[in-house]
């Protein structure tokens, strides 16, 4: 017998009692939306994320440290999200530690990205050879530090556990900052974001943004274990290098 979306099996005597037993109801349609909610990884991913589970746990007095600073520098919640495009132009949620105060009006960082990508020539943020605002009044102190340190991206490991992520990939870009992208930057979405990238590790602060859709559409043609793993170690000596830290 079946009911729409289901299968009921017939009622039969037990073999030994003689009592009809209850039927069993298959609901395809349920577990088909069960499958779907369910990530499906990839060999990479899987190594990937149980990486980042590990990372999560040794790390975790650290995080605990961060979040105690976050909550008393100023009020608000200690972990910022929001929506980014990742792989295919798939939105998701970003997670970081909160760097900036709460309510804050980001019109200044927009029209300056703006500017970067119509501008003849790329305007500096402030200071000569610095490609972001380089006094922006919405970064806490505390947030200012976690900047300069990449600690803020830390929670970011909760993302690469959930597929959303790769350690290393392009940098996962806001819907309004990708409809200011020209044809060709569009190749970056081909593969999954990441925590770093080539971008990253060629300057950081101190490369325009054009140049950096440059930089990710050449990470995606060249994309390899051996470049992942290079970008990884460099990414290391970047973080400690304050004259691109910015």
């Amino acid at each position: 017998m079946t009911v729409e979306g289901s299968t009921v099996a017939e009622l039969s005597p037990h073999p030994e009692t003689g009592v009809a037993s209850a039927p069993r109801i298959h609901t395809k349609r349920g577990s088909r939306r069960l499958l779907r909610r369910i990530p499906r990884y990839s060999a990479r991913q899987l190594i990937e994320a149980m990486a980042a589970l590990i990372l999560l746990v040794l790390l975790l007095p650290l995080m605990a440290v961060i979040a105690i600073a976050v909550k008393l520098s100023s009020p608000g919640p200690v972990l910022f999200r929001q929506e980014r495009l990742g792989f295919r132009r798939q939105p998701f949620q970003i997670i970081k530690f909160r760097t900036m105060v709460v309510n804050n009006d980001d019109s200044i960082h927009r029209d300056y990205v703006r500017r970067q990508f119509l501008e003849e020539v790329p305007p500096d943020g402030g200071e000569p050879g610095l490609y972001k605002l380089a006094h922006d009044p919405r970064i806490t102190r505390v947030g200012a530090f976690l900047r300069r340190t990449s600690l803020d991206e830390l929670p970011q490991l909760w993302n690469v556990v959930r597929g959303e992520l790769s350690f290393v990939g392009p940098r996962p870009v806001l819907a309004w900052e990708a409809e200011l992208f020209p044809q060709e930057a569009n190749r970056r979405f081909d593969v999954r974001p990441g925590i770093t990238g080539l971008w990253q590790v060629s300057g950081r602060s101190r490369v325009d943004f054009r140049t950096a859709l440059t930089l990710d559409v050449r990470y995606v043609e060249t994309k390899s274990l051996r470049l992942d793993l290079w970008i990884l170690l460099k990414t290391i000596r970047v973080v400690f290098d304050r004259s691109s830290a910015r």
